[in-house]
């Protein structure tokens, strides 16, 4: 059938029509395992009833205003996020890519408030910001700038987990105003860091006076087995932004701030038609309910822990696999060659994986996967891989 949605996505030969939990059904009512979370946003897996039902009763009662306009849910969503990440502030958007622009604007702000006229971020190799024109030149992957030239400037970019490179552009470059990192790397390939690096990096910024921000789009809301990533360190960075599973499916962004980074935007020097609204702050405040209540950044780092001790038993000596790692259920299986090819495999054995880094096996399964289905993820990876010496 012929289509008019531009051809933006390589995408896999099949449509769900509905979910439960970890399940999606396709449109002959085949069952999956959703393995993925719809790349980390479906934290709550699939039709979550307090979900439902929080989005079901705020679209009877009004779903949009504006801006213009008091919105307390909005007051109640980041009052929410504060005290849960320590921060001072929020502004609320649409999507991952608007809540790093927004930071990448606030280090702006911070450098021309201390006379910089040139302010320039230090970011990572082989990291993801997102797509808009000035988050893909933030991202460390050369693949992503292709056919966008001329890129934004501001832009410096050092190996990841390599304190010495960055003081050294420190050193060099008097424009610098900020560090820009994820926690774990995701698109690049699911790479944890050494386990002082944030601490490094805070102590980095601290000295020179930087911002510190951190992009924890795809490790927040407990997917790491704390509420945000950067509680595994005790440390707090100046500007965290949050998309992904924020609203479990419903599109919501956040740009959270603190200390010198909480007072730079004023009236007028940034906003968002859609940012904030009545649904989906009340998605988010329904999120935020579920995942306290029902006790799943503990669970997240349980589960993700049981997730690669399964995998392990049956994969850890195979020829394919170089590592296994995890920062709670986020899961990396590092093979030893490229294995794009495996998610279609992958779809006929009716589990959802992403392949990443050409060579990763990266698994976001849903917090609320049950030890039924971690068993059925284990042994369908092995089946996938078993009797395999190539790709």
């Amino acid at each position: 059938m012929t289509h008019a949605i531009m051809p933006t996505y390589t995408r896999l030969p099949v449509s769900f029509i509905r979910g439960q939990g970890a399940w999606l059904w396709d449109q002959n009512n085949v069952r999956y395992l959703d393995a993925l979370s719809g790349i980390a946003v479906c934290n709550l897996g699939h039709a979550h009833p307090a979900i439902h039902n929080a989005i079901a009763e705020q679209s009877r009662l009004l779903i949009h205003t504006s801006n213009l306009y008091e919105i307390d849910l909005q007051k109640k969503l980041a009052n929410q996020l504060t005290q849960l990440s320590g921060m001072s502030n929020a502004f609320f958007c649409n999507s991952g890519a608007e809540a790093n622009e927004t930071a990448i604007k606030l280090a702006r702000l911070y450098g021309y408030s201390r006379c910089i006229e040139q302010p320039t971020i230090i970011v990572m190799d082989n990291s993801f910001h997102g797509r808009t024109l000035a988050t893909l030149s933030a991202t460390g992957n050369p693949k992503v700038h292709e056919g966008f030239s001329p890129l934004v400037d501001g832009f410096i970019h050092v190996p990841f987990n390599d304190i010495p490179a960055i003081k050294k552009i420190i050193n060099d470059n008097p424009n610098i105003v900020a560090i820009m990192a994820e926690p774990i790397q995701g698109e690049g390939g699911v790479n944890i860091p050494a386990p002082t690096y944030l601490n490094d990096l805070r102590q980095v910024c601290d000295q020179h006076k930087l911002l510190l921000i951190l992009d924890e789009i795809q490790t927040g809301i407990a997917r790491t087995g704390r509420f945000l990533a950067y509680q595994h360190n005790d440390i707090l960075p100046d500007i965290c932004t949050l998309a992904k599973a924020l609203g479990n499916g419903v599109p919501i962004g956040a740009c959270l701030a603190t200390g010198k980074a909480a007072q730079l935007l004023t009236a007028g020097k940034h906003g968002s038609t859609f940012g904030g609204n009545l649904l989906a702050c009340r998605a988010a405040l329904s999120v935020l309910d579920t995942i306290q209540q029902d006790n799943l950044i503990h669970a997240a780092e349980t589960k993700g822990n049981k997730i690669v001790d399964e995998i392990t038993k049956r994969l850890g000596r195979h020829p394919l696999v170089s590592d296994i790692r995890n920062q709670g259920m986020m899961i990396a299986i590092e093979l030893t060659q490229p294995c794009q090819t495996l998610t279609q495999k992958a779809l006929d054995h009716k589990i959802l994986i992403n392949v990443t880094a050409e060579k990763v096996i990266r698994l976001l399964p849903p917090l609320v996967i049950t030890e039924e289905q971690i068993i059925l993820l284990a042994d369908t990876l092995q089946a996938l891989l078993e009797n395999t010496s190539t790709l």
